[in-house]
């Protein structure tokens, strides 16, 4: 290899060069060169020194002056000696805590006599010019047994924190790990043992890691600003990590030690969580200025949201003056326990009392300083309490969108008057009424790293969708007809229901219930067909990882267990026939092992508990109770996490769906109709990184395909959301209190004029209070319009609140009246519902349902569907772009489609000659209608907008031919039978188009209704043949015989008589 391209030349040297020009570190090349003793190149008495004592002890004196150079030497000591008996990973940790809090020397007296307690601080993270940068190129150390050279090392302060391992260009990087840095682990351990970031390149592609990264955790660094699109870039990544501010800034602040999984792993911060988290603290800096409002913290599933939030306390905890108290909300228990365990892992929590048990624990727990609170919101149930005044308490609320509206989240913000509040969530908010609720809350997003760039960036691994629903049918004398089009089933239904003694309510409950396909989507044969088909599809994956099945209830669940129960024992027996009949040793070993694997995988129901569910289930011939024995005496959820557990496949219906990760998950099932943010996080539980996973699989029983292109169209980065809006859209606080005002007095006003004063409500007590409940009750309800009003009127109220939910002071002096208006609402919608048992019925209408369905098995079970796609593949600005301004998003082929429709409606009504791509069109629509016969994510988008696209073209043309639409239309009739017409005929042509027209509409302003009379049809048939026969008008005699002119009088014709009610009145009229 020429020198000129060599890893030591061009990318060793260029990396040196670099820290050295642009980054202002000094440089050293020491192999040969270095000299040893204090006054040598880098002041080390030998090779066995990995840390520079020359600049520590600097350091030392120059940050902490004025202490006896014992309690020094003591501090050097203790910084660079080690217990070469504790693993890497603990010496590591213990010189990462010294590093970043100082070494705590013994207690000395000064001359004044007073005891000093010294802490040496070893870096000024405060200012970072203060300190000493360096970088060593191949310096030589010698570890107990080995000698080897780096081929960098930097330095702070003599503090080895940064290892970089190079190849040449042509080189893998993977290279750098296997051969090289996991060798220098081995041989040299002692370099690591301060060690903050690991390095790997080629002078092109870098990625960085810790030292206890698997290479597949290594990462990329691709952006300065979070803004950016992004690239693949060493240059870029040594930019954005050891600038020295942005260096000393991940030294303090961005490195985590977790040992929640048992074992201690080191957490590097990732490009986007440092970009992102870096926001979200100048918001946490701006607090007063934003009113509180710190905004949405949006980074996708998988991405590593929990840490940036202990990256995001820490460093507020760390920086920012004053006692912070930072109050975790969720909404669900296993959620919280969750982010309980990752904060005591990484060792944020120092108290054990901090999760709130209670509402009144909770209440105590914010009345003290503690650094953090845990709490479910359902926590906060004292309404009217306030818990605490101090401006210094920051809400953490995860999933904001989904906890963030309603009663409790209007108790919170009462209760913390003067706290601020920031959402994090792992999908972006939609354009439902909550999701602009959850904006006015929080704030526009102050950060946001979306699916497809966490796939871009190895965060997560890409996802591909398989659609494996078949079609239903059922048999109608020896044809197949499709369930839609039948009218028998319900025929049959109906008369089943009339056999039970149902009373109105029960039978509308049934209705409603069957109105929802529930008991299509749970037919016998259906569910036994996805059962066959996943033990099928499930085995043959058995080396990838664990899986899961989503059901769409608990019955259907439990009723799935039994299925793959069945098919699961056959491919056991299947397999001990195949073990029998092996040909040799090695396929007889092979057998086994896959026989083994099969014997041992668990496949377990978790549903939650209900009330009740032992005689729900008895209705459907299920016995819950050895499922439930199973949930309480085990830890599912922990065997399930651990990939070495046999408990493999998890059948559930909602648990586990959200804030539940398990890196080796790798196929997801599903059949139950999923949408919008529960979609995406379902989905997102096959998509963590885990060592050997390629990818994540999203298999699809339920059609689910129209919610998945409207969820990640949403997912997709959009540019005009990513800025950070601080500002809410009502800036009129005053405008709303009066809204509200005027909307509680309206509902008044009707409650009045119905013979009710909601005065008496507001002053009684006790049963007089109760009596006069239902006197306003009885007021509303005077007929069905007086209650209809009602309920308007009072969902505008509730509305006109939830505006102001971020100004409880606002609302205070409305809350008595607020309270009767909202306890007569919920009389009338509460007191009637009653637990109606339905299972019964419900049991015996699905078995006619389940003998009348059949399902397509014509593919055998586990076989390739062929209509696999990768998701992480999908044009996203063609999603974005179609979805943009769609009214309903999850109806954006069908808006797009009547968008096309009137367009082509106009198009061909103006010019009948573009009927053809009325005819494409249709295809391309049922091509769609057919997703169940082949994958249509992407291809039908790009389908319709080239469509539209060419319909564009095609409505300018005229302009391109020089023509009018009117002269255009008549121009295309008269070539339609033509092809390859040269210049000089077509603008013959053109001619004839243009003056034919105008001389109809001249005879038309002669003749009145002239559609209306035989006679005057015939005056107009006969002109258009003579003007398009005539030597001096017509139509050119060396292109167009007698036979045109005779076809193409008459198509002309037609195009007048639809077009032309009369000279003035037609399609092309101004």
């Amino acid at each position: 290899m020429s020198a000129e391209y060599s890893e030591d030349r061009l990318v060793q040297q260029t990396t040196a060069n670099f820290f050295e020009e642009t980054l202002k570190w000094h440089s050293v090349y020491a192999y040969k060169k270095e000299t040893f003793g204090t006054n040598g190149t880098l002041g080390r008495e030998d090779k066995r020194e990995v840390v520079l004592t020359r600049y520590l002890r600097q350091a030392l004196e120059k940050f902490n002056p004025g202490h006896p150079q014992q309690v020094y030497d003591d501090a050097t000591l203790a910084f660079t000696t080690s217990n070469i008996s504790e693993q890497l990973i603990t010496i590591n940790q213990k010189k990462y805590q010294l590093i970043r809090e100082g070494i705590l020397e013994k207690p000395y007296k000064n001359p004044h006599g007073e005891t000093i307690n010294p802490r040496l601080k070893v870096i000024d993270f405060q200012n970072p010019e203060n300190n000493h940068f360096l970088v060593v190129r191949e310096l030589s150390i010698k570890g107990s047994l080995y000698s080897k050279r780096p081929d960098i090392i930097g330095f702070v302060n003599g503090i080895p924190l940064l290892f970089i391992e190079l190849k040449a260009t042509h080189r893998n990087v993977r290279v750098a790990y296997e051969d090289n840095y996991t060798d220098y682990k081995d041989t040299i351990p002692e370099i690591f043992h301060h060690n903050a970031i690991v390095m790997l390149s080629n002078g092109i592609e870098g990625k960085v890691g810790s030292i206890t990264s698997r290479y597949s955790h290594f990462q990329e660094w691709k952006r300065l600003e979070e803004e950016e699109k992004g690239k693949v870039d060493y240059q870029t990544m040594l930019m954005g990590m050891c600038r020295k501010d942005n260096f000393l800034d991940i030294i303090e602040n961005f490195i985590l030690f977790d040992d929640s999984s048992g074992k201690t792993i080191k957490i590097l911060t990732r490009n986007h969580q440092f970009l992102g988290v870096n926001r979200a603290f100048t918001a946490v800096q701006q607090r007063e200025v934003r009113e509180g409002k710190l905004g949405v913290f949006w980074h996708t599933q998988g991405s590593g949201k929990s840490y940036s939030m202990a990256f995001l306390t820490r460093k507020a905890h760390r920086q920012l003056p004053g006692n912070f108290t930072f109050v975790i909300v969720t909404d669900r228990q296993e959620l919280d326990n969750q982010i309980v365990q990752t904060f005591a892992g990484v060792g944020a929590i120092k108290e054990n009392n901090t999760q709130a048990a209670s509402g009144e624990q909770l209440a105590e727990l914010l009345k003290d300083n503690h650094r953090y609170v845990f709490t479910l919101i359902h926590k906060f149930n004292k309404p009217g309490e306030i818990y605490s005044h101090r401006p210094d308490i920051i809400v953490i609320s995860d999933e904001a969108h989904r906890t963030q509206y309603g009663k409790l989240a209007e108790n919170m913000r009462s209760s913390l008057p003067n706290a601020s509040f920031i959402g994090f969530t792992g999908t972006p908010l939609m354009e439902s009424e909550e999701d602009q609720l959850t904006r006015r809350v929080f704030g526009g997003y102050v950060s946001t790293y979306d699916f497809q760039r966490a796939v871009e960036d190895g965060a997560t691994v890409p996802l591909y969708y398989d659609n494996r629903g078949e079609e239903l049918y059922y048999d109608d004398k020896g044809t197949q007809r499709q369930v839609a089009a039948d009218k028998e089933l319900n025929q049959r239904l109906a008369t089943a229901i009339k056999q039970f003694d149902l009373d109105a309510e029960q039978e509308e409950a049934v209705r409603r219930r069957l109105g929802g396909e529930y008991l299509i989507l749970t037919a016998e044969k259906r569910l036994d067909r996805i059962a066959q088909d996943l033990v099928a599809h499930y085995t043959q994956r058995w080396q990838t990882g664990k899986a899961m099945l989503v059901c769409l209830d608990k019955i259907t669940a439990v009723r799935m267990h039994g299925l793959i129960d069945k098919y699961w024992k056959q491919a056991i027996q299947a397999q001990k026939q195949l073990v029998k009949q092996a040909g040799d040793e090695q396929e007889e070993v092979e057998h086994q092992q896959y026989l083994q694997w099969l014997e041992s995988t668990e496949y377990l129901v978790v549903i939650s508990e209900a009330q009740n569910e032992v005689k729900t289930f008895k209705d459907w011939d299920l016995d819950i109770v050895p499922h439930r024995q199973i949930i309480k005496s085990r830890n599912l959820e922990e065997e399930f996490k651990n990939e070495k557990h046999p408990f493999r496949l998890a059948i559930v219906c909602a648990m586990w769906l959200t804030g539940f990760d398990v890196p080796s998950l790798a196929t997801l099932y599903i059949d139950k109709p999923l949408q919008g943010h529960t979609l995406m996080q379902a989905i997102a539980r096959a998509n963590r990184v885990y060592e050997g996973k390629n990818n994540g699989l999203l298999i699809d029983y339920n059609g689910i395909l129209t919610s998945l292109r409207a969820a990640l169209a949403r997912y997709s980065r959009a540019e005009a959301e990513s800025t950070d809006e601080s500002i809410t859209p009502y800036n009129d606080l005053n405008q709303l209190q009066e809204d509200y005002a005027i909307a509680l007095q309206n509902c008044i006003d009707h409650i009045a004029n119905l013979g009710f004063d909601l005065q008496e409500l507001l002053e009684t007590e006790g049963f007089d209070k109760i009596a006069a409940l239902f006197s306003a009750v009885n007021a509303v309800c005077t007929n069905d319009e007086s209650r209809a009003r009602f309920e308007v009127l009072a969902r505008e109220v509730f509305k006109k609140k939830q505006a102001l939910i971020t100004e409880p002071k606002l609302t205070a002096p409305y809350q008595g009246r607020h309270n009767t208006i909202e306890q007569i609402y919920k009389y009338l919608h509460e007191q009637h519902k009653i637990s109606l048992d339905i299972n019964a019925v419900l049991r015996s209408l699905q078995g006619i349902v389940s003998e009348f369905i059949n399902v397509d098995s014509s593919r055998l079970p586990g076989a390739e569907s062929n209509k696999t796609y990768n998701i992480s593949k999908i044009d996203f600005e063609l999603l974005k772009a179609e979805f943009a301004n769609s009214p309903t998003k999850n109806t954006s082929v069908q808006t797009l489609k009547e968008a096309v429709e009137r367009q082509l409606q106009r198009m061909v009504q103006r010019n009948p000659s573009r009927i053809d791509y009325y005819t494409r069109y249709q295809q391309v629509i049922q091509n769609y209608n057919r997703e169940t016969d082949r994958v249509a994510i992407e291809q039908t988008f790009e389908e319709l907008l080239q469509l539209v696209k060419d319909l564009s073209e095609e409505d300018t043309r005229a302009v391109r031919e020089g023509l009018s639409e009117e002269h255009l239309a008549v121009f295309d009739l008269l070539c339609s039978s033509k092809d390859n017409l040269d210049t000089r005929i077509r603008n013959r042509v053109k001619q004839v188009a243009q003056s034919l027209i105008e001389a109809v509409k001249s005879q038309l302003q002669q003749l009145e209704n002239w559609r209306d009379k035989e006679s005057t049809r015939a005056t107009i048939k006969s002109f258009i043949y003579n003007y398009l026969y005539s030597e001096d008008t017509g139509l050119p005699v060396d292109a167009y015989d007698d036979s045109d002119v005779d076809n193409l009088s008459n198509i002309v014709f037609l195009h007048i008589y639809q077009q032309y009610k009369s000279a003035n009145k037609h399609p092309y009229a101004a």
